[in-house]
Formats: structure tokens, sequence, C-alpha cells
């Protein structure tokens, strides 16, 4: 499932500043937004500041948007940008006690046990990546972008989209066999609910 791009109308009517067409666009990219930065920061509460932040960005930079591009490229470099930004100032701050609202909700409630530890083993395991690794797969497996997209939106070569697709996938089955899950194939991460 990939993300659709915005009517061009709409898009041209928001880069003249019309509010109206802005918050469709908001609306329509807002959650894909902020769901990719839960996933790559952990806590909802820096996940709502930064994706505020990035819309900001976003309705500042559109006058200059060129439409030769992707809009979903575009939004997702912006974000990127704002949480590699964000991550290089944390790890320069002392460590601050998690409150219980920044712990991600878990989306599965009626599920059997087993399969809610595999969830979470998976969960585990993404969270354990590298940001260049976490970053490219779940562009792809939440966000549902295209590798190309993805490519352009991380300002990578295709190759390196796909080996780091590739590089993520194998991580996290290493990880589930460490955890004992040995029989699972390689996920696609699930979906987790905001």
């Amino acid at each position: 499932m990939s993300l659709p791009q915005p009517d061009l109308g709409v898009l041209r009517k928001a880069q003249r500043g019309d509010e109206r067409a802005f918050s469709i666009i908001l609306r329509t990219y807002e959650q894909p937004v902020f769901n990719y930065v839960l996933q790559l920061t952990g806590y909802r509460s820096l996940a709502e500041d930064l994706t505020q932040e990035v819309f900001l960005r976003v309705f500042q930079g559109l006058p200059s948007f060129s439409l030769r591009s992707r809009f979903t490229t575009w939004l997702f470099q912006v974000t990127k940008n704002r949480v590699l930004d964000e991550l290089r100032a944390i790890e320069r701050r002392p460590r601050a006690l998690v409150s219980l609202e920044d712990v991600p909700p878990l989306e599965v409630v009626d599920a059997p046990v087993e399969r809610n530890e595999t969830i979470q083993a998976v969960w585990r395991a993404v969270e354990a990546l590298n940001p260049d690794l976490k970053m490219a797969l779940l562009l792809r497996d939440v966000v549902g972008l295209s590798y190309t997209e993805i490519a352009e939106s991380l300002e990578v070569t295709l190759a390196t989209v796909k080996w780091r697709i590739y590089k993520a996938r194998e991580e996290v089955q290493l990880a589930l066999q460490r955890d004992g899950l040995v029989g699972v194939a390689a996920p696609a991460v699930p979906a987790r609910s905001s």
C-alpha cells in the first residue's frame, strides 16, 4: 500500500498559502508521518512535537517545492532531516526518565499470547536497528513508500535502499531466532496503532 500523492490543484493552492488546501494535505499525511516518527523515536510526546515541526517546515517550504518532484518523497526528506537532528540532539543531552504516556501502546488486544509475543519481539528487533536501517525498513513496511521513493527521501541510491531493507530484515530475523522464534519467516513490520 503506497501513499497517494496529493491532488495537484490542492497542492498548488497550498503553495500559494491557502490554509484550507494545506489542511487537506495535513489530514492526509499527518498520521503516516506521526507513525514513522514514533517508530524512530519511541516516544509519543516527542513524535507529536516533531510531527508538528515537520508540517510547519512543510508549510514554510511549500512555495519553493518543485511540482516535478513527488510530494511524499519531499515530505519524508523533511521528516528524516528533522528526526535525525533530534536524535543527534538527544545523544548530546543527559538521559531523562520516561513517562508512561511515552510508552507506545500495544495494538493487538484479542490476539493469542504467542502472536503478541511475536509482535513484541519484532518491534524490539526493529527498535534495536541502527537509524539508517530502521528508517528504510519503516518507510517501506509501515509508511508504504516504494523503493524509489525511499531512495529519494533518504537521499541515497536505490541499491543502498535495497541493501538497507534486506539487512534490516535479516537483523530482525536473527533477533527473532535469538528470542526462540526460530520458525518465524522474516516478517514485514506489523502495524502498530498510534
